[in-house]
């Protein structure tokens, strides 16, 4: 069947994945364009599944800067090959994680590497707060369990949703640029400078401030 250009520039605009594999997604379902996403989906987290387990020790280190200085971000991202490190898809992706953590500020990149004394926190938090909403003690488990999951959804890297295109997380959009540069990639770790973090301060949104200047409606 014949594939609409701009039907396959829209479904890589919100995938991100590469032009052929839209393409094929698109051919594949029949010009579906909600199940050529799902297609996309199934067939870049088995891509990637397939490539964790191969050692990542090249890439680069990626910065982002923003509000004349007010933000800085440092992030390191691994490739297996030097090769791939010098791919501009790849060297795009890593502007756009180091972006995103600028404007979203997470706490670490995987569940597994969150300081567990913040979950227990948070937990007693959200354990405090529902006791004096009058929450039935016999579903307080259940209750803070999906709070601390969403709180964690928020503050996870990976499991965040990209600023640039919501309808994905963090998480998808590496699985889909290991699908298609090809090789494992890895987030190692990053770091994040607010100018003045720790002092009181005019409260700005800067996932709004981010998005704006990086042309994002």
């Amino acid at each position: 069947m014949s594939i609409d250009a701009n039907v396959v520039k829209e479904l890589r605009d919100k995938t991100g994945a590469g032009f052929m594999d839209c393409k094929k997604a698109l051919a594949e379902t029949n010009g579906n364009f909600e199940k050529a996403i799902e297609w996309l989906r199934t067939k870049g987290i088995a891509k990637a599944e397939k490539k964790a387990g191969r050692t990542a020790a090249e890439g680069m280190v990626a910065s982002y800067i923003h509000g004349a200085g007010k933000i800085g971000v440092l992030v390191e991202i691994n490739s297996e090959t030097d090769f791939v490190a010098r791919n501009e898809k790849f060297q795009e992706f890593c502007k756009d994680i180091a972006m995103h953590i600028a404007a979203t500020s997470p706490l670490c990149v995987r569940a597994e590497d969150i300081d567990q004394t913040l979950v227990e926190k948070e937990r007693g938090l959200l354990k405090a707060k529902a006791i004096e909403e009058g929450k039935k003690p016999e579903f307080l488990e259940k209750i803070i369990e999906g709070q601390i999951k969403k709180w964690l959804s928020e503050k996870v890297l990976v499991e965040q949703q990209f600023v640039k295109n919501p309808d994905v997380t963090i998480g998808d959009y590496l699985k889909s640029t290991i699908a298609s540069i090809g090789e494992n990639i890895v987030i190692r770790r990053f770091s994040r400078f607010e100018l003045g973090e720790g002092l009181e301060k005019r409260s700005s949104d800067f996932a709004a401030e981010v998005a704006a200047a990086s042309n994002v409606q």
